[in-house]
């Protein structure tokens, strides 16, 4: 038996980039999946045919994160599809790279608002049936922006960093009730987001990444997949970074 065999797991930004590659490589263990988005519904329904085609059961679910009303529309959607919910990955993100000294009140709030608040609203609508079933696993993700200084992404950056500590606090407050919180910090990756720093930035990136290369989306799903598994057991409140290299956390 797979470790996601039955398993109902609720990714959101579930429909593109790592949070798609994540659904297609636990539907072909199993796993039922819903899905959230925002407004691209062509993007949904096209998701949830790789998951069906991968092996799992899908179901397209929208809803706005950022807003306690919006994470409760989405998890009671996701219950009506599935039932209960096992494990949660928080993968909605915004970025848009903007000079330090030309950063709004709005674009604060906006990146504020989808990142940070949007994975805390989401921890908040499940925990409780987690922690009164005595189980759950949630990964979250951050970036590595949220560790280093970014002078073009600082709302960005700050939420980010934010995810982290948000991350720790929720795990060490449930690991009594097994419900085990950890994060995920993804350097660049070959998505959608990337591509907003420009190809120039990019190739920077690249250039500086001992690796040498961008990474694929499933590569970090992988990883994600790992924080869910029994494989990683013994691991809660932990930020695992996978960069090509790029930043190495003190050990």
């Amino acid at each position: 038996m797979s470790d996601f065999s039955g398993r109902h797991v609720l990714i959101t930004g579930g429909t593109r980039g790592i949070g798609k590659a994540l659904a297609v490589m636990l539907a072909a263990e199993g796993a039922k999946l819903s899905l959230n988005y925002v407004s691209r519904a062509e993007d949904a329904a096209a998701a949830v045919a790789e998951v069906e085609a991968a092996g799992g059961q899908g179901a397209a679910v929208a809803g706005d994160v950022s807003t306690p009303e919006g994470a409760d529309g989405i998890v009671t959607a996701a219950r009506e599809a599935f039932g209960p919910i096992d494990m949660l990955v928080c993968s909605a993100g915004t970025s848009c790279p903007t000079p330090a000294d030309e950063i709004t009140w709005d674009l604060w709030k906006h990146e504020l608002n989808v990142n940070l608040d949007g994975t805390f609203t989401m921890i908040y609508a499940v925990k409780d049936e987690m922690i009164e079933r005595g189980f759950g696993r949630i990964v979250t993700v951050s970036s590595i922006a949220g560790l280093r200084e970014r002078m073009n992404q600082v709302p960005y950056s700050t939420s980010k960093a934010g995810v982290i500590a948000l991350t720790r606090c929720t795990a060490h407050a449930w690991a009594g009730q097994n419900v085990r919180v950890n994060c995920l910090c993804p350097g660049l990756t070959e998505t959608e987001m990337a591509h907003t720093l420009g190809d120039d930035a990019m190739a920077h990136i690249i250039e500086n990444t001992p690796i040498g290369r961008i990474g694929q989306p499933e590569e970090l799903a992988s990883v994600a997949r790992f924080l869910l598994s029994e494989e990683s057991s013994y691991m809660t409140g932990q930020t695992i970074v996978a960069s090509g290299g790029r930043c190495m956390l003190p050990g």
